[in-house]
């Protein structure tokens, strides 16, 4: 059998002149009924959606040529990924189609090499950290992810005046381009076929960690990670682009802020209401919108929130025991870095971590600042702070 695998663009108007002749010349179509349904000429026609069929499908086939059809472009998030594995003994041929990509760009008269290209197609998908990478982001969207449910999580998120456009039924007759702001479409009924164009979300200026403590907003009631140990702290956490991250006991936000700035997403844990209010103005001023506030007590507001990569403990309310504990039931592998000042802090951290049999290491920051004093410069000597390191050998 001679089989070739077509990406059949937005519909049959889009396909390049060498897929349409193979269509024209095949004994036989292979694919979702949608995209059969454009071709009523072709006598044998075998509606199947997964890899698995349309590999089954093809074992079956007495035909000599026959053509699979994919929606959209063979090589951008294509069924023909999952496809071509299966194919050890056919004989096959890979043709490209116009992507809703590239047609939406047209449509818009926008150069799409510089956007941000994500699926959220049936399958997992955090649209406000895709928004937070200083590009616009693209988004293929379906099932439950669609683009009203995409704004309405912009919005939620506090980037609602966000900028997005949406493509309908590109291709197609009733092919639609809307523009407004992500709160404008949180509600409305836009068809299945879609993609979704965001702006990029503001943010504060990508720096290394360790931001100066004077770009905090403050409150003298509520505690802060000062810069040194900051920096330290990311440091040992190896914090990377896809971490999910927990800050337990967050205070003004500045880890949890500088945690947001380098990973995917990032949960602070604070009871405070007063704390909670300083970090939420911190959150917007630095446009760490892939932060999200919880109020409440650790660990049991722990229990709802996604398995962490990366755990900060900055403040444990007496409970190490258990919020350590915690986080090892959440994630064995995740790495955690405890901020301790009293010693028993310290001891307590470091039984805990051991008791779970998680490796450990200790640091002490001990951070001098220098001060005028007239002509002269002194150095006033900040508390020590212990940073207690544990993750899996």
């Amino acid at each position: 059998m001679r089989l070739s695998l077509i990406g059949c663009g937005c519909g049959r108007e889009s396909l390049t002149a060498q897929a349409a002749e193979a269509i024209r010349n095949a004994d036989s179509l292979i694919g979702a009924p949608r995209l059969l349904d454009a071709f009523p000429e072709k006598e044998h026609r075998i509606a199947a959606l997964t890899a698995k069929d349309i590999h089954t499908a093809l074992q079956t086939a007495e035909e000599k040529t026959a053509c699979v059809l994919f929606s959209g472009d063979s090589g951008f998030y294509s069924g023909a990924r999952l496809l071509l594995p299966l194919l050890e003994n056919i004989d096959w041929e890979l043709l490209p189609g116009v992507s809703s990509l590239q047609m939406f760009a047209a449509r818009l008269g926008e150069p799409w090499q510089d956007w941000r290209l994500c699926s959220a197609h049936g399958v997992d998908c955090d649209p406000v950290a895709e928004v937070c990478h200083g590009k616009k982001a693209f988004f293929l969207t379906g099932g439950q992810l669609g683009p009203a449910e995409i704004c309405r999580r912009l919005t939620e998120a506090g980037l609602g005046t966000l900028k997005v456009a949406v493509g309908e039924n590109l291709g197609t007759d009733s092919e639609q381009v809307r523009r407004g702001a992500a709160a404008e479409f949180k509600d409305a009924k836009l068809a299945p076929l879609s993609v979704l164009l965001a702006d990029a979300a503001p943010r504060f200026p990508a720096r290394v960690p360790g931001i100066p403590d004077s770009c905090f907003e403050r409150e003298e009631t509520v505690p802060m990670t000062k810069q040194e140990v900051r920096a330290a702290a990311l440091a040992l956490l190896e914090v990377g682009p896809e971490d999910v991250c927990w800050d337990i006991g967050t205070g003004t936000g500045s880890v949890a802020i500088e945690l947001a700035l380098q990973t995917k997403a990032v949960w602070g844990i604070e009871t405070k209401e007063e704390a909670l209010q300083v970090a939420a103005r911190n959150r917007e001023k630095f446009g760490a919108w892939n932060l999200r506030l919880v109020k409440g007590a650790a660990p049991e507001a722990l229990q709802v929130l996604p398995a962490p990569d990366v755990v900060f403990v900055g403040g444990s309310g007496g409970r190490m025991l258990e919020i350590l504990t915690a986080v090892h039931e959440a994630n064995p592998s995740a790495r955690i870095c405890v901020s301790a000042i009293a010693l028993e802090s310290l001891q307590k951290a470091l039984e805990t971590l051991q008791l779970l049999g998680v490796e450990t290491d200790v640091r002490q920051i001990m951070v001098s600042r220098g001060r005028h004093a007239g002509s002269l410069t002194m150095m006033t000597t900040q508390n020590p702070v212990y940073l207690i390191l544990g993750k899996q050998p």
